[in-house]
């Protein structure tokens, strides 16, 4: 019998004290666990030893976290959290426009963390898809391939990070639908985030960035004014 191997983890914290601790609480609960000091260090590591997921601050020396997000979103899909003690709106939806998808405001208990960190690795290693895993789907201006994780719109392949991926597909299956703020954040984000509503603000941003001919007139995420969205998948 080969048994797995415990997911691996990267700290990116110049605190010495805080990443101590933040090792020895995921090593203790059978995480494979490294630390780096930096953004430069933490790329350096990346590249050899290929973490699971990356826990990062956000103020370090050298390349600071949203540097980090960046970097790491440009080459990989892996999770990443960040950790600030900013704990503003605004810093938020800087760290998920950067790539991050999850933020946990300093102080916080190792229970909340460690909540945390099994969920994006849960959802990571989860199918792509729950219904359906090899039918193309299209609709209107739109086709996704799930088996490929290809999105294309008019017919050109639109390249989108994991959440952006998740929330489109959940866009294209309820096409026409109203979606509540509340349903589309537990569905992308699990029912733990349904009170996050900045990380639905910069994701649906993000989308009509790439999907929209004009994303200040959206045409297919339309915002229905204090309940939510509506996806119309015809231009």
């Amino acid at each position: 019998m080969v048994l797995s191997q415990p997911p691996r983890i990267l700290i990116v914290d110049d605190e010495s004290q805080i990443a101590r601790v933040l090792r020895t609480g995921l090593k203790t609960h059978g995480y494979d666990v490294r630390v780096a000091a930096d953004g430069v260090s933490a790329l350096e590591t990346f590249s050899d030893w290929h973490p699971d997921l990356v826990v990062t601050d956000l103020a370090m020396p050298n390349m600071d976290g949203l540097d980090l997000c960046r970097r790491l979103r440009a080459i990989s899909h892996l999770p990443i959290i960040v950790l600030s003690v900013r704990g503003e709106e605004k810093t938020k939806v800087e760290a998920l426009d950067a790539g991050a998808d999850d933020y946990v405001t300093k102080p916080f208990g190792m229970d909340e963390l460690l909540a945390r960190v099994r969920a994006q690795l849960r959802r990571a290693a989860a199918p792509p898809l729950t219904e359906a895993s090899s039918a193309v789907l299209e609709v209107g201006d739109f086709r996704i391939d799930p088996d490929a994780r290809k999105v294309f719109v008019r017919e050109m392949e639109v390249h989108l990070t994991p959440k952006e991926y998740e929330l489109l597909l959940h866009f294209v299956r309820h096409a026409g639908k109203v979606l509540t703020h509340r349903t589309l954040l537990a569905a992308v984000w699990g029912g733990n985030y349904t009170e996050q509503g900045e990380y639905l603000r910069v994701f649906v941003g993000q989308l009509r960035k790439k999907i929209e001919p004009n994303p200040s007139t959206p045409r297919y995420i339309l915002t229905e004014p204090w309940v939510g969205y509506r996806f119309n998948p015809d231009s």
